[in-house]
């Protein structure tokens, strides 16, 4: 393990389990026992981002929280030893979830990147999901009325950006200070996002998620987007809550007007002075909610 979490028991009391996926560990979290959740991160957060939803729901649900791999406490091994690429993330799912033996459809909770990953492994199985709970994400390309955001562009296509992500932390750091707005994080908060990234080597798949953005049909990931994108309708009878901090840079008011186009009958809440890390900023009140959309009592 790349850090000892014991010095965050207290905000991630948790006995974490790890399955080899073809050459890497992932770790990931399996807490109770009922109908199961699976809980999909984004960059550059890990399972600590669901250390709140996954307690409140352990009581009544099976807690599924993975660790991509690089990210959190599953193992980082560099690009001789792993295909950081969106094919290869929806990959390790299929192997986790096949290794879980799962029964039941799931409910799927996505953020960030977690949702281009999740949604995609629900286009191979749409018969899985139970119930949709997006989070400040996307299941499709950029929408054409949003501009690529500049600091993304300069990490996923500079030499100066690929220094500043992996030699100085930057996006994880940064991340850590502009991703909540309401309620920002204090420092022990801060220090716990950024903990599993603390070398050069540790920072890989920060820099990766970005540089594995779609933009153009040559990039890697753009044929799986478009094949996803294309077949999101097949979800429309899915009940879905949509819950967004209006305050995201990236994940702005243009993704969640792509995601109400797409799925006019989403239950949705809307947080005006919520930022990206909608969990942190406003999870006395997501939690409750999305309880509430599961028929969860109390």
């Amino acid at each position: 393990m790349a850090f000892d979490t014991k010095q965050y028991q207290d905000l991630y009391p948790f006995e974490g389990k790890t399955l080899d996926v073809g050459g890497a560990r992932m770790h990931y979290l399996d807490e109770g026992q009922g109908p199961p959740v699976l809980m999909l991160h984004g960059n550059p957060s890990w399972s600590f981002y669901y250390r709140d939803l996954a307690q409140a729901l352990r009581g009544t649900h099976r807690v599924i929280v993975p660790d991509h791999v690089g990210c959190g406490l599953s193992d980082k091994p560099g690009d001789d030893a792993y295909d950081y690429t969106l094919k290869r993330r929806v990959d390790d799912l299929d192997r986790l979830m096949d290794h879980l033996a799962l029964t039941e459809p799931v409910t799927l909770v996505v953020h960030d990147w977690g949702g281009m990953i999740g949604m995609t492994w629900a286009s191979r199985h749409p018969e899985r999901i139970a119930r949709l709970v997006v989070l400040n994400t996307a299941a499709f390309f950029l929408p054409t009325s949003k501009a690529f955001p500049l600091a993304l562009r300069v990490c996923r296509d500079s030499a100066l950006g690929a220094l500043l992500v992996r030699g100085a932390n930057a996006f994880s750091v940064a991340a850590s200070f502009v991703g909540c707005k309401r309620n920002p994080m204090d420092a022990r908060l801060r220090e716990a996002y950024q903990a599993p990234y603390d070398s050069w080597d540790s920072r890989i798949a920060t820099l990766r998620f970005v540089q594995d953005i779609p933009l153009d049909p040559q990039d890697k990931a753009y044929a799986v987007v478009d094949e996803v994108q294309a077949g999101l309708e097949r979800f429309r009878g899915v009940p879905m809550l949509i819950c967004w901090g209006e305050q995201d840079f990236v994940f702005d008011k243009h993704f969640l007007a792509e995601w109400e186009r797409r799925f006019p009958d989403a239950l949705v809440r809307r947080f005006p002075d919520a930022g990206h890390y909608i969990l942190e900023d406003a999870g006395a009140e997501v939690i409750p909610a999305i309880k509430q959309f599961m028929g969860i009592a109390g």
